[in-house]
């Protein structure tokens, strides 16, 4: 770079993001409760009011352990809204956590489009602090309106799907692949307002096993397919 492009740069409002910078989010953050992770992500934490992806390799590799500190801290005054959880929410497990029944409600939709205009209700009426939507299949178009739905508001939103998904075109500003590791889950940063992030996270999850045999053991109640029939619904009792 020449001498004089590199004045023009350095001489470019402070609003206007640079790409080798980290960016900074306009909506508020909320920290992760893991100084790692904080510290790769815009503003040091996870953002309101926009799409956030997780890209699993598997369901139950520790994603809810790694946003069990926001949600804890999230439940205290606000409900967390769980839309198509790939398997029946678990009472003893968010209880455990220390979280309020009456804060959470899962809904199992008949549909996708059910399941999408739900969350895009929640995102727009504000009614709740977090929500997680889990889905495997989902157009470009949907992630627009949700994302654009989440901006209206200011919860903070996550979308779990495949790790396949990666290499999807998506309007999520911040997008996490999480695989299973051991004691803890790695997590590569796809795609975030700053740098490009070529260091493999590793993430220590103090509630997850550390060998399979005993994730297999402990996790096998958490593990329960969702029966076909489950109709969508409030959960003062059941916790996942």
């Amino acid at each position: 770079m020449s001498a004089g492009a590199a004045n023009a740069i350095a001489q470019m409002p402070n609003a206007l993001w640079r790409a080798n910078e980290m960016a900074t989010c306009r909506t508020s953050t909320l920290p992760s409760g893991f100084t790692a992770l904080d510290g790769e992500l815009p503003n040091a934490g996870w953002p309101k009011s926009t799409l956030i992806e997780l890209l699993l390799q598997q369901a139950g590799i520790g994603e809810l352990q790694l946003l069990k500190p926001t949600l804890s801290t999230l439940a205290r005054s606000q409900r967390i809204a769980l839309i198509q959880p790939p398997h029946l929410p678990h009472g003893a497990a968010f209880h455990g956590w220390g979280l309020r029944p009456e804060s959470l409600f899962w809904m199992k939709a008949k549909s996708t489009a059910d399941a999408l205009w739900s969350a895009e209700q929640i995102l727009k009426n504000g009614s709740c602090g977090a929500l997680i939507l889990w889905q495997n299949n989902i157009r470009t178009e949907a992630l627009r309106r949700l994302n654009l739905a989440a901006q209206s508001g200011d919860t903070v939103f996550w979308l779990i799907r495949p790790i396949s998904a990666r290499q999807d075109t998506s309007p999520a500003p911040l997008r996490l692949a999480l695989r299973p590791a051991f004691g803890g889950v790695s997590v590569d940063i796809v795609k975030r307002r700053g740098p490009t992030s070529e260091e493999t996270l590793y993430i220590p999850l103090p509630d997850m096993p550390t060998t399979r045999h005993i994730q297999e053991i402990e996790h096998a109640p958490m593990d329960q397919r969702a029966p076909a029939i489950a109709a969508a619904r409030s959960i003062p009792t059941l916790l996942v």
